[in-house]
């Protein structure tokens, strides 16, 4: 027996939406996108200006396991849309006793740390190999489930693991089993920073991000992040998925618990569409489709339920060009000669405009000369602030901006401020404006210890049976890798549940 073509609605063109759209169309479905911005990508559009090309968000490739595994299922490789350099330094960091690059090889990279703390190049074996247990289990097992039911990870292996994966001890007590130098500590509690969560707040399954970061390495796409985008959007128009592009979604239409139509306005025109279909997957803000879209009969999580979550920070962001090259910088640069502790407390404790920031440099045009007019050079500079501040006004941007500017000239023993010949800033208020994103952050949520797995909002509604989400504000979590698993994962509980409907 035949069934006719089911449709879906995603809302948000992301990564996770291209992911779940090009997922539900290879499984039959007949699949439209809509996306308020005019290109797909989401948090990882790019613009240009003035010669310059700028990735807008994410900018370190990790995990290349995962995006050749998503290309895989749809018969492609990576190396059929873009080629990949691994970076070697893969990173420099500035403590207050110093720089330190860390070398793409293994053996290198012990030889650093036990340069500093005798006995840290054994430790780093013990730790690798714990590390690398948490990746195959964490990443090729526990991400993949929706987050539904306990009853998801009753699993042998994670059974008899559990405590190998050390959910229950933080990531900072865990490093400090193995390392006792400062700065060691801080580059392996380094990588957690992208879950959006201090250390000692974040399980200590996390250190499996160490695995990615130290054995699966710090990788460059070709003409930069975007490429990545580019090839999603392509696998997605080949297997057929239709994207409107211009179109903010602007309410969804509910009748006895089911979602039945969706009505959109053009940016341009103003025009109002509406769109009927069997199932809606909201890529984009869950907290704003939740809020804003749905009538309050049909919203899972209570005001009180968003406002207690904790959330990864939020960004200040600088995308600026300059008319020299720079010498002797590296593609990524990571500004940890500050008090973490001190930042730290402002970003998730008593949240507050930082007094002294530690900081991220990025200089794609330092291995791409694509991304600048020759003989220029590209800049992006990250400070994270806490989600919602207050006061995001262009004399405080400035004022960050100056003051990161001069650090990197007295750690780079350059000038830079005199030769800027493009400058854009952006934050929180454009979190909140560009992605309608909660509180204006720029991660989703913290993945701490009750924000993980079936604790977190649901990707599936509670209330409208044909309504489920995907993206960095359910499961699996924040970053590009998980979010191309959420779209997967999504699109198997929608296709499970509605197939033979």
């Amino acid at each position: 027996m035949s069934f006719p073509q089911k449709k879906v609605l995603v809302i948000g063109a992301g990564f996770a939406g291209l992911s779940v759209s090009s997922f539900l169309a290879q499984k039959g479905w007949k699949v439209t996108v809509v996306e308020k911005h005019d290109l797909p990508g989401g948090r990882a559009r790019k613009f240009e200006a003035d010669g310059f090309t700028f990735d807008m968000g994410p900018s370190w490739y990790w995990m290349p396991d995962v995006f050749e595994k998503y290309f895989a299922q749809f018969g492609k490789k990576v190396s059929d849309y873009y080629s990949l350099e691994r970076l070697d330094p893969s990173y420099r960091v500035y403590f207050e006793s110093g720089a330190w690059d860390m070398p793409s090889n293994y053996s290198h990279l012990q030889a650093l740390l036990e340069s500093v703390e005798p006995g840290a190049a054994k430790a780093l074996d013990k730790f690798m190999e714990e590390a690398k247990y948490k990746y195959e289990v964490g990443v090729g097992k526990l991400v993949h489930q929706p987050g539904q039911s306990l009853n998801e990870f009753l699993d042998w292996e994670v059974i008899k693991g559990v405590f190998k994966l050390d959910i229950f001890q933080s990531m900072k007590k865990h490093i400090a089993r193995f390392f006792k130098h400062p700065n060691i500590q801080m580059l392996m509690e380094f990588p957690v920073l992208f879950l959006g969560a201090l250390p000692e707040k974040t399980p200590a399954l996390y250190s499996l991000m160490n695995y990615a970061d130290v054995k699966g390495g710090t990788w460059y796409p070709e003409f930069g992040m975007y490429s990545i985008v580019k090839a999603m959007y392509q696998v997605a128009l080949d297997q057929g998925v239709v994207f409107n592009f211009g179109e903010e979604v602007t309410a969804i239409e509910v009748v006895n618990g089911v979602a039945k139509n969706i009505v959109t306005k053009n940016q341009k025109t103003q025009e109002q569409k509406s769109y009927n279909f069997d199932v809606v997957v909201g890529a984009g803000d869950y907290h704003h489709i939740e809020t804003k879209l749905l009538s309050p009969k049909y919203q899972s999580y209570s005001a009180a339920y968003w406002d207690s979550r904790l959330l990864a920070p939020s960004s200040l962001l600088y995308y600026v060009g300059l008319n020299k090259k720079l010498k002797d910088v590296t593609h990524h640069s990571l500004f940890f000669d500050t008090d973490f502790g001190v930042h730290g407390k402002e970003i998730y404790t008593d949240p507050a405009w930082p007094s002294n920031p530690l900081f991220y440099a990025s200089v794609p045009s330092a291995t791409d000369p694509t991304v600048a007019p020759e003989g220029m050079e590209n800049l992006f500079l990250l400070i994270p602030v806490a989600a919602g501040l207050e006061g995001d006004t262009e004399e405080v941007r400035e004022h960050y901006f100056q003051q990161i500017i001069k650090r990197l000239e007295e750690k780079w023993g350059q000038t830079i401020s005199d030769s800027i010949v493009y400058k854009r800033s952006f934050a929180v208020s454009d979190f909140k404006s560009e992605y309608h994103s909660f509180k204006g952050n720029a991660y989703g949520l913290a993945n701490t210890l009750f924000q993980t797995a079936i604790l977190k909002p649901s990707c599936k509604s509670k209330k409208v049976k044909n309504l489920y989400y995907t993206g960095q504000l359910t499961v699996p979590g924040p970053g590009v890798p998980p979010s191309l698993i959420s779209g997967e994962v999504v699109a198997g509980l929608v296709n499970k549940e509605y197939k033979n409907k």
